[in-house]
């Protein structure tokens, strides 16, 4: 059985580091996504969100690895697109207004149909009603900056800062601030978080 960490064969995409920003070409790939409103530590919408998308990865993962394919690969980490309308709403940290496309990224061996078979075998298996609202989508972002941020979520803002530093120093920013997500958060210790800043650029 072949076995294929995505992750790793990426390399600087997803393993940045974290003393220094960098530049990287960031070519399209195709994401399970689902799009939201709200915070993100309290909104029933997110939770609900993040467990539709893993369910539907995972049930598409065993489906590749059990089927006529037989690739056993590693489910992509969670990512996040973030927005707001009134730009103030990050500066105050008023998370009532933010807005969100959460997603994972889906190998290309990947074929749209078992997205629609996994899509529907959660659907049948487990009644989650964001099921409904998940679209497979090609996303291309090309040139950004990202590092490493190492800590807990609210300790972000230097760290991003460094990001927006390093941009305007040799172009603008564009697009919607960006962060994958390393570490299971639900069994790590916050100080250990993983998340990669990425943010593109002109």
């Amino acid at each position: 059985m072949q076995k294929i960490d995505l992750k790793r064969e990426l390399g600087p995409l997803y393993r940045p580091p974290v003393s220094r920003v960098i530049q990287v070409d960031v070519p399209a790939f195709r994401f399970l996504m689902i799009d939201g409103e709200g915070d993100p530590n309290t909104s029933p919408a997110y939770a609900r969100a993040v467990e539709a998308l893993f369910s539907v990865s995972y049930t598409a993962k065993f489906m590749v690895k059990k089927g006529a394919q037989a690739i056993d690969y590693a489910v992509m980490p969670l990512e996040g697109l973030w927005w707001s309308d009134d730009l103030t709403a990050f500066v105050n940290d008023d998370r009532a207004k933010w807005q969100w496309t959460m997603m994972i990224m889906q190998p290309d061996f990947v074929e749209p149909a078992l997205i629609e078979d996994a899509i529907a075998q959660v659907r049948r298996r487990k009644r989650l009603a964001a099921v409904e609202k998940l679209r497979l989508q090609t996303f291309t972002e090309g040139r950004c900056a990202q590092t490493l941020h190492v800590g807990p979520f609210s300790e972000e803002g230097p760290t991003i800062q460094r990001v927006h530093d390093f941009i305007r120093a040799h172009s603008a920013l564009t697009g919607k601030h960006h962060e994958i997500y390393l570490t299971d958060v639900r069994r790590a210790d916050p100080a250990r978080w993983k998340t990669i800043i990425r943010q593109p650029m002109t």
